[in-house]
């Protein structure tokens, strides 16, 4: 009985010795995370506007950038907004994907294209804020990577608010030429974004933000143009219009940090207000799709007309336009008379 006690205390010795290490072992693992430095330090590529400190030196290992995920800079903070927009975008999409026993039909696929396109641009954001800082290579590489995610995304949103959004008074104007040109302004987003950031060189003139803000604002106003006559989720679309208002006007202007240099390096400058804003809009336009979605499944009508769509715009303009045209060639014909 004693000898089984004494064995039980050694375990339990042994284990308290090993936990007490545990901690070590851990910062043993972990990079050696060198501190940030100053503007002064670092290039003049990677330089923001008014902001002073909180930068990571550049060239050292891919891990040390990595693992900076938990370090204090001026960039964790961009990149944990789009970090945790992402696994709210996934959990409310699989929430949803279970109270509605979502599968992966014609009805459904532009919803699931949606969800994969914003989980793209946060992911494709995060990690040029994440990895930026290691080379001048790095720096361009990916955030012109970034700038492609945002381009996906705006493809994607285009796509869902064209089959689950537009009544059909807009869809009989649009249809034609709506999803071409969305894909043209999101490569035309794309390009002035790429553009901007390889011609200009700080300081940065007027073009430069010209270059990014008109592409992509065009872009947006075709893509949320489906949405106009929604009555059901208004309040949402409404929202998600507000807030990326407000993120483009942060994109646009270094509000607060200009009038406070210096004192909104680690938190609370423009670029981070941006992108909080920006994951909001997401948010909201979610929410907005998944109710027109839902609208389009309770009433038969609705989701006939999807349907209609869907299968037309699959077989090509050609034949769309021939069965258009069938149809109201037999809607028009009277009713043969029975005698």
């Amino acid at each position: 009985m004693m000898t089984a006690i004494l064995e039980r205390i050694s375990t339990l010795s042994v284990s308290g010795q090993q936990l007490r290490r545990l901690p070590r072992l851990l910062e043993e693992g972990f990079p050696k995370m060198p501190c940030t430095v100053e503007e002064s330090d670092v290039p003049q590529l990677f330089r923001e506007p008014y902001i002073q400190t909180g930068y990571r030196p550049i060239g050292q290992e891919w891990r040390y950038y990595f693992f900076s995920l938990f370090q204090k800079h001026n960039e964790v903070v961009n990149v944990w907004t789009h970090l945790l927009a992402a696994l709210a975008v996934l959990l409310r999409f699989k929430a949803f994907a279970e109270a509605e026993e979502l599968s992966l039909d014609v009805s459904a696929l532009p919803l699931f294209i949606f969800v994969l396109s914003s989980l793209t641009y946060l992911t494709c954001s995060l990690l040029a804020h994440l990895l930026q800082s290691k080379s001048e290579l790095s720096h361009y590489t990916f955030y012109f990577v970034d700038y492609v995610g945002v381009s996906v995304y705006q493809y994607g949103s285009a796509l869902a608010h064209f089959y689950y959004s537009a009544d059909q008074a807009w869809y009989d104007k649009f249809w034609l030429f709506f999803l071409p040109a969305a894909a043209f302004c999101g490569w035309l987003s794309c390009a002035g974004c790429c553009y901007a950031k390889y011609r200009y060189r700080r300081p940065y003139p007027l073009m430069r933000k010209m270059c990014q803000v008109i592409p992509a604002g065009l872009a947006f106003v075709l893509d949320i143009s489906p949405v106009a006559h929604r009555e059901q989720a208004a309040w949402y679309h409404t929202f998600q219009i507000l807030f990326f208002l407000i993120s483009a006007y942060f994109f646009s202007c270094p509000v607060p940090e200009k009038y406070f240099p210096g004192s909104c390096d680690i938190i609370g400058h423009a670029h981070q207000i941006f992108h909080m804003f920006l994951a909001l809009c997401t948010l909201s336009q979610l929410e907005a799709i998944f109710l027109d979605y839902k609208i389009r499944s309770i009433y038969p009508e609705t989701l006939g007309m999807f349907q209609t769509r869907s299968q037309l715009h699959a077989s090509g303009p050609s034949l769309l336009h021939f069965l258009t045209l069938t149809q109201v060639f037999f809607r028009e014909t009277p009713d043969p008379v029975v005698t």
